[in-house]
């Protein structure tokens, strides 16, 4: 079911998309005084001493987190179960030996996934991902396993692997809103320079602001809006500028009722990305 967390995910991949359109592997499009520049996003406040240390070399920071603002409970829907829309089959995956390469169209709601070894990796696709965001964000659960992983462009190789397989799948699925919220969240850009701030939120404000409505992992959606933003300059001892840019997302919790996808011949995954073990098909 979708909750906080989820939209947070969300924004985080919006803004992603939007610095690295074309993947972590290629530079950001957010160019500073130094030319591209390195950019860190992630949800929650950063860790201060990383922070300065990045700063000093020249790399932002974007976070996602809560506004220091109440959830208002906008629940004003019957409890029914609706089914969700079948998301096409328009991202496709083809493996060469141990190399998997990501082609097509991404939509919210399909679920890529590498297998190594019987380890299965799931990533849940956002409106906003392109293949090569799909193969970066792969890459990243693999090496955060501590997996070898050579990634560039649409395509990743898993060169210690002794068994691999990829594949793109999406699974049938109702849901029922069960309440419904409206919270603040606030994207804040932590910058070394203001020529390099006003970069990045000259590629991410733009980002943000084009959808009504951003995709949640469960196949529902949020209602997003602008609500306003700050600047901060702390001065020159401290090196620092940031620009606070606030949405309020209104979005449902649901309940779902699910038709796993079998993305794998001993397992299926969940629209969440949970891999459930032990089905055959």
């Amino acid at each position: 079911m979708a909750d906080q967390s989820d939209v947070e995910a969300a924004l985080v991949s919006l803004v992603a998309a939007a610095v690295y359109p074309d993947g972590t592997a290629a530079p950001s499009v957010v160019v500073g005084p130094g030319g591209n520049v390195v950019c860190r996003v992630y949800r929650g406040m950063p860790n201060g001493p990383t922070l300065e240390a990045d700063i000093a070399q020249g790399v932002m920071h974007a976070t996602v987190f809560p506004a220091d603002t109440a959830v208002k409970n906008t629940t004003r829907f019957p409890r029914v179960w609706q089914a969700v829309a079948p998301v096409p089959d328009t991202l496709t995956v083809s493996v060469d030996n141990l190399t998997a390469s990501f082609s097509g169209v991404c939509a919210a709601g399909q679920l890529a996934g590498i297998a190594a070894d019987g380890t299965i990796f799931p990533y849940a696709v956002q409106a906003r991902d392109t293949p090569p965001t799909v193969a970066s964000n792969l890459a990243a659960l693999m090496r955060a396993a501590g997996w070898l992983v050579d990634y560039g462009g649409t395509a990743l190789t898993v060169p210690a692997a002794r068994l691999f397989t990829a594949r793109v799948v999406a699974g049938g699925m109702s849901l029922q809103e069960i309440k419904r919220q409206v919270q603040a969240f606030r994207i804040s850009l932590w910058c070394g320079d203001p020529l390099t701030r006003d970069a990045a939120a000259s590629v991410i404000e733009p980002a943000l602001a084009t959808p009504n409505f951003v995709g949640l992992a469960d196949g529902s959606s949020g209602h997003i809006v602008y609500a306003g933003g700050t600047t901060t300059d702390a001065g020159a001892d401290a090196a620092l500028y940031r620009r606070d840019i606030i949405y309020t997302v209104e979005y449902p919790t649901t309940l779902a009722d699910m038709t796993p996808a079998m993305m794998f011949g001993v397992g299926g995954i969940e629209a969440d990305g949970a891999f459930i073990a032990g089905l055959s098909g």
